[in-house]
């Protein structure tokens, strides 16, 4: 039984055993503590003593230099030899504790919320793909370790407020209702230890304010900079929100859809049940929507991809875009759509530092469309059919007319109304010279 004063320089200097053997050398220094050389000349500390109370020493391994220093397991062995002086095991507690950090583990924020994404997702929801993203930029971000059951009511409001600090209101009122789901649905679970939900007492009025249906909409000058900017900006996103403002249909619907969808000789595309927004009390049906030929001439100069059907996609059509993949888009369509408004105004002679860009998110498009359907006189039904809008009364109830000709009429005259907008006709006007 070899014995040697064991430092780092004797430790690197110890050769491999012979092949298939293994040797020891115990430390003079600390009785007991020794280390165990393969035939590989791999390294392990160990401990021999009268374990969980044994009249015979057996040998531990505390483990492998250098990955654990030697001044570290000499700490560790008297660790060890303090809980054996008091009658625990070791490995008994060594196993108590890392069965411990499994359940700290499980019980994260992180691992709460990624449960909560897979039963959103499982329940096929329309908006799964949005929350999702919500969820993991705004919270899972803010606590990726922290135990589930510590966040509390204090941590939530911090979140909510800097939405409204940086005047995100909108975004802080749907901030507030995920994370009240979130909770709710743990709580539902009875996985995660939680009783109460940190956002029971908090009141979104008195966090943000009172929420005003938006209101805002696209005046001519942002609807001609959005069509220049959308025009020149490449596949998929310039392509994309061009058939968003002739459609009127919702960002999900026209992000998820494929060319089996699109009929382009019937001139329609037929939006599915999974994509088409589920409202309550409401038989859900595929929406038919008709495409005039502003939008179809947008289908036609799209990619056609051999390994996939999706018209808008980073795979070759195999996976569609998500609504979730527009935040970094839609800040670029904002600062380019600026710089145009900006050259537009010099062009005018206008002083260009006056203008700007109003917030406005993606489903004010829809609402911008609804208006001018409006100032064009088409008649309310069409208008309501054509965003499927739910119709109020004994309407919504009794009358399933489709006005699928109405609709199509009206997505003309709205592409017509759009053309003259973006593009308008050169004033035609000619300068008389007076006689002489």
């Amino acid at each position: 039984m070899a014995k040697r004063n064991l430092t780092d320089r004797t430790l690197k200097a110890l050769k491999p055993a012979p092949a298939g053997k293994l040797y020891d050398v115990w430390d003079t220094g600390f009785p007991g503590f020794g280390v165990r050389v393969s035939d590989t000349g791999r390294k392990t500390f160990v401990l021999a003593a009268r374990f969980n109370g044994s009249s015979h020493p057996t040998r531990r391994a505390l483990g492998s230099y250098p990955a654990i220093s030697l001044a570290d397991a000499h700490e560790k062995a008297r660790a060890w030899l303090k809980l054996i002086a008091a009658g625990r095991d070791p490995a008994v507690i060594a196993e108590q504790a890392r069965q411990a950090e499994l359940r700290k583990q499980s019980n994260t924020f992180t691992a709460a919320a990624e449960a909560f994404i897979r039963h959103i997702h499982r329940q096929k929801l329309r908006s799964a793909g949005e929350m999702e993203h919500q969820l993991r930029q705004e919270f899972v971000a803010r606590w990726p370790k922290r135990p589930v059951t510590e966040i509390t009511s204090n941590d939530i409001k911090k979140v909510i407020r800097e939405a409204v600090e940086r005047d995100a209101k909108y975004a802080a009122f749907k901030h507030f209702a995920l994370i009240r789901r979130f909770f709710n649905w743990a709580i539902g679970t009875d996985d995660y230890g939680i009783e109460v939900n940190p956002c029971s007492r908090l009141k979104p009025a008195d966090l943000i304010g009172e929420r005003n249906s938006r209101t805002r909409t696209l005046s001519d000058d942002e609807l001609r900079a959005f069509w220049r900017v959308t025009g020149r900006w490449d596949y998929p996103y310039g392509p994309l929100y061009r058939l968003l403002v002739l459609t009127g249909v919702r960002l999900n619907e026209i992000a998820g859809a494929s060319w089996s969808e699109i009929d382009l000789a019937a001139r329609t595309l037929k939006v599915p049940l999974g994509r088409v927004k589920k409202v309550k009390g409401q038989e859900p049906h595929p929406r038919l929507v008709p495409l005039s030929d502003a939008a179809v001439e947008v289908l036609e100069s799209l990619p056609r991809f051999k390994s996939g059907d999706h018209l808008f996609s980073f795979s070759a059509g195999r996976r569609p875009l998500k609504p979730n993949q527009f935040s970094d888009p839609k800040a670029k369509l904002d600062k380019k759509m600026l710089h145009t408004m900006q050259a537009m105004a010099r062009k005018r002679g206008d002083d260009h530092r006056r203008v700007t860009l109003p917030h406005w998110i993606n489903h004010d498009v829809r609402r911008t469309m609804r208006t001018h359907l409006s100032a064009l006189k088409v008649a309310e039904e069409v208008r309501e059919t054509l965003l499927e809008h739910v119709r109020p009364g004994i309407k919504g109830v009794y009358d399933l007319y489709e006005y699928a000709d109405e609709k199509r009429e009206a997505l003309i005259l709205w592409s017509a109304r759009l053309r003259s907008i973006v593009d308008p006709p050169p004033a035609n006007v000619v300068e008389m010279k007076a006689r002489a």
